[in-house]
C-alpha cells in the first residue's frame, strides 16, 4: 500500500464518528476471534484422542491412515467412530455458527468454514499431519446450506448402492452442493455467486484430499477400477 493510500485511509478513519470507530474495530476483533477459533476448532483430533485412549493406537498409522471416523469404525469400534463423526461435523457447524453468533461480515462465516477445513486437515497440535475432512465439511454445510441435506443423503445413498464403498460415496455425494447453492441460495442476502463458488472449491479440496487414497486402493488391486469403485461387500476392504 503506497503512503498516499495509507494516509487517505488514516484521514478517513480520523473522521469518523466515536461511535462507527468502536463499531469498526468490533467488527475486526470479533472476525479475527471467529477465524483463530475456527483454526482451533478444526485442529481439535477427535480421532487420534479416541484411537489413543480406547485402543493405544495412532489411528493415522493404522487402516486407511486417515484421521477421520470410517478409519475409526473400522480399528476402534463402531460407537468410537460414531462418536468421531458427532464430534467432526460439530466442529464444523460451531466455527460457522460462532461467526455468525459474532455479528461478523457476510464472508467471515465462510471463511471461517475454510479454516476449520483447514485445521482438521492440519493441525497445530499434531504437526499439521491430519485427516481429510469429509465431516467438518458437512458441518459447514448444515450451517451454510442446510437445505442441501434434503437432497444429500439421497445421492449419497444411491452412490452407496451403486459402489457399496462409503468414501467415494461421501465425497462424490457432496457434487449436489454447488446446485443447490446455484438455486436454492441465489438470493441478495447470499451473495451470489458466492456460495457456488465455495461450495465447489471445498467440494475440489475434498476431492484432491482423497487422491492419495484412491491411487492407493488402485495399487492394491493392479488398477481395477471397477473393483475400486465398486466393492463386492462393506467388508472388502482396500
Amino acid at each position: 500500500m503506497s503512503w498516499s493510500l495509507r494516509f487517505s485511509y488514516f484521514s478517513f478513519y480520523t473522521h469518523l464518528s466515536p461511535s462507527v470507530k468502536i463499531e469498526t474495530m468490533n467488527e475486526v476483533v470479533f472476525s479475527i476471534i471467529a477465524l483463530l477459533v475456527a483454526y482451533l476448532l478444526g485442529s481439535l483430533p477427535s480421532a487420534f484422542i479416541i484411537g489413543k485412549t480406547r485402543r493405544g493406537v495412532d489411528i493415522r498409522k493404522v487402516g486407511s491412515h486417515n484421521m477421520g471416523a470410517m478409519n475409526t469404525f473400522y480399528n476402534v469400534g463402531f460407537w468410537w467412530g460414531m462418536l468421531v463423526l458427532v464430534m467432526d461435523v460439530g466442529k464444523g457447524m460451531l466455527a460457522v455458527a460462532l461467526a455468525f453468533w459474532l455479528g461478523t461480515p457476510w464472508y467471515i462465516p465462510l471463511l471461517a468454514g475454510l479454516l476449520v477445513l483447514a485445521g482438521h486437515n492440519f493441525p497445530v497440535f499434531l504437526k499439521f499431519k491430519g485427516g481429510k475432512g469429509g465431516a467438518s465439511m458437512a458441518g459447514v454445510l448444515v450451517i451454510l446450506m442446510p437445505w442441501g441435506f434434503v437432497y444429500y443423503p439421497i445421492l449419497l445413498g444411491i452412490l452407496f448402492l451403486i459402489s457399496r464403498n462409503p468414501t467415494i460415496s461421501y465425497g462424490l455425494a457432496f457434487s449436489c452442493f454447488p446446485f443447490v447453492a446455484g438455486f436454492l441460495y441465489n438470493a441478495p442476502v447470499y451473495h451470489p455467486p458466492s456460495y457456488i463458488i465455495y461450495s465447489i472449491i471445498i467440494f475440489l479440496f475434498l476431492i484432491g484430499r482423497y487422491i492419495p487414497r484412491l491411487k492407493e486402493m488402485l495399487s492394491k488391486t493392479k488398477g481395477d477400477v471397477k473393483h475400486v469403485a465398486m466393492r463386492r461387500n462393506l467388508k472388502d476392504r482396500l
